[in-house]
């Protein structure tokens, strides 16, 4: 009798993705509204490019996006307010963003959890490597925040979050340390063109980065090809109105399309860039 021929494979379902799937339910109760936006990033991405066609450095997308986020939410901060219980909300002055970082875990990718702290007061060349060292340093280290629980039975930890999530709302400073006080996630690298993502938040606000497409836009009374970055900005509705929504995105849009801190940058990479070529000689 003939053996019957396989057709599947069977591979671990990683214990970070269990713990992900149990604190996603509690995430789906928040009140959240979505919103879709495009971002026209022409200029950035033309800084980019010549950012590393000068020093063959390329220069990460993302943390500029974060940069720009970081300083929009410290002129609109009530977007960040936590929950103290029922009746108190706690503004943080520091912008703490969590993003998610690819790592190689057990032999799987893996998302983790990284959070840039005090973001709005770091420059973007500090954004940048900082994502960078995270993006390359042991797992350990990069996943600082959730050290405590990196060794907790499943079982354990199904039983304690509960418990946890109650402190969470009650208690802001944990939050701020385990999530961060706000969230960003990029998805639109690993596709191409336009494409919008829709997330599980569960902060008071959450930015996704979808793709990036070209399309004709008006500059200057002209139309022009430009780029435009698909994101999604997600408030929990509960903590922020429509009115404050709307000036916070407008100023990010503005802070994104300007360009903002890539003057800078480039004036310091110049610089170092001088200063590296003087020491050679």
């Amino acid at each position: 009798m003939k053996k019957q021929q396989q057709d599947f494979e069977v591979v671990p379902y990683a214990k970070l993705r269990r713990v992900m799937a149990l604190t996603l339910r509690s995430a789906q109760r928040k009140p959240m509204i979505h919103g879709l936006i495009e971002v026209d990033v022409t200029r950035a991405r033309a800084h980019l490019r010549a950012h590393k066609a000068k020093t063959g450095e390329s220069l990460s997308f993302t943390a500029f996006i974060l940069a720009c986020l970081a300083r929009a939410i410290s002129e609109n901060p009530s977007v960040q307010a936590c929950r103290k219980g029922n009746k108190q909300l706690v503004v943080f002055d520091e912008v703490d963003v969590a993003t998610a970082i690819e790592r190689d875990m057990g032999g799987q990718k893996q998302p983790i959890v990284y959070i840039v702290k005090g973001a709005n007061t770091k420059t973007l060349r500090e954004i940048h490597d900082e994502i960078r060292a995270a993006q390359t340093e042991a797992v350990e280290q990069a996943w600082v925040s959730f050290k405590e629980f990196r060794f907790f039975p499943l079982l354990v930890f199904r039983c304690i979050w509960p418990i946890f999530w109650w402190l969470l709302g009650r208690h802001p400073r944990l939050q701020k340390k385990y999530g961060g006080t706000v969230g960003l996630t990029a998805v639109g690298m690993f596709g191409t063109g336009a494409g919008w993502g829709i997330p599980f938040e569960y902060r008071t606000l959450g930015v996704t980065l979808g793709g990036v497409s070209e399309k004709p836009g008006v500059v200057a009374g002209q139309i022009a090809i430009r780029d435009y970055l698909c994101m999604t900005l997600s408030f929990n509705h509960a903590m922020i109105d429509g009115a404050p929504a709307a000036r916070f995105t407008a100023r990010l849009k503005d802070l994104i399309e300007s360009g903002y801190g890539l003057d800078d940058f480039a004036v310091a990479s110049g610089q170092a860039l001088a200063l590296e070529i003087a020491e050679k000689h």
